[in-house]
């Protein structure tokens, strides 16, 4: 399974209930439309960290890495590049 999907997965799972997954641009501030608050930051960090192998920093908790999927996407390929 591919970063997107997995990324999609988790959200869709986990911060959707009740809402249509089809209504979840890629592109969409996952902040603005009310699907994840600090709180699900945190819980989107866990799985990043423990389903990509990967080491996120404090510096690296802003929006421009983590408001969308595809920010999600091009933030995980970037860590897990170098």
């Amino acid at each position: 399974m591919e970063i997107r999907d997995k990324v999609r997965n988790f959200i869709t799972d986990n911060f959707m209930m009740g809402m249509n997954p089809e209504n979840l641009a890629d592109g969409d501030s996952l902040l603005d439309k009310g699907i994840v608050d600090s709180t699900g930051i945190l819980e989107l960090i866990g799985f990043l960290e423990e389903n990509f192998d990967i080491q996120i920093d404090d510096e690296e908790l802003i929006p421009e890495n983590l408001d969308s999927v595809v920010n999600l996407i091009n933030f995980v390929n970037r860590k897990k590049s170098g």
